[in-house]
């Protein structure tokens, strides 16, 4: 049965791949872009990305300017990009529409020239991978680089969808910036207190915050390096580097964290 089943996946494997679809939903109601008709789009251009943190190396791809597309969005607006495999992204808006400085562009995966697998039997980052020119210009993180994006969408604030997820009223501000800093960082792959739309990882509050089990030291190791901690072959979290989140920015999400120990849903 192994034997069938790796015969099975090569000959998924040397068929090209379908066309895509990618599901826009905005202001102006819901649309829906193929591969190719995003390909011969008037403003898709080619584009080198000289180090790409989801392949770690130089990369050049077919790719058009994100705000293009986000007809209707304003910058205060909130969008959220859904990966095919649960990783959903938030993104507020403002960044994305800019045109100068770090750019957001949606690179698209032709079928007929793959990119490359993103590991042994794993799939690429197509069919649709948002990416930035410049992005140390504007202060962007990898979470703002999700790929096999499958729809993107404009949601209501965080504050208005997830309540569960915010501080007390007369929390201190580093407890607030906290609270940024986790939608930025943590969001896409984490619930917490049971919101959010991530399923990629576990639900960092209940049943505990990882405050509460892990020793301060070896938390702030796990963020930073999660294989250096404890290796697994299946771990998917990534590292946070001191330049992705700086010591102060780290001080004060878990600062965020160790408060919403104290807020488990229910328990208000």
């Amino acid at each position: 049965m192994r034997h069938l089943a790796t015969l099975t996946f090569l000959l998924i494997a040397s068929l090209p791949l379908a066309a895509a679809e990618l599901i826009l939903e905005l202001p102006g109601g819901s649309r829906r872009w193929s591969s190719a008709e995003l390909l011969a789009h008037p403003q898709t251009r080619s584009l080198s990305i000289p180090a790409d943190p989801t392949y770690r190396r130089e990369m050049h791809y077919r790719a058009l300017p994100l705000a293009v597309l986000l007809e209707g969005v304003r910058p205060g607006d909130h969008l959220q990009a859904l990966a095919l495999d649960g990783f959903a992204a938030e993104l507020p808006a403002a960044p994305l529409l800019r045109e100068d400085g770090a750019r957001a562009w949606l690179a698209i995966e032709d079928p007929a020239a793959p990119w490359p697998e993103l590991g042994e039997h794993k799939a690429s980052a197509g069919p649709f991978y948002l990416v930035w020119s410049d992005p140390q210009a504007g202060d962007i993180g990898p979470e703002q680089w999700p790929f096999q994006i499958a729809r993107i969408r404009l949601l209501a604030p965080l504050a208005e969808r997830f309540p569960a997820l915010l501080p007390a009223a007369d929390a201190d501000a580093s407890i607030q910036a906290g609270l940024v800093l986790f939608q930025k960082h943590c969001l896409a792959c984490h619930r917490l207190n049971g919101q959010g739309d991530a399923r990629f990882g576990p639900d960092l509050n209940l049943p505990y915050n990882p405050t509460e089990y892990f020793h301060e030291a070896f938390l702030r190791r796990y963020i930073r390096d999660p294989q250096g901690l404890r290796q697994w072959s299946q771990g998917r979290m990534p590292g946070f580097s001191a330049e992705v989140l700086a010591e102060d920015e780290l001080d004060r999400l878990l600062a965020y964290l160790r408060h919403m120990a104290g807020r488990k849903a229910g328990s208000r």
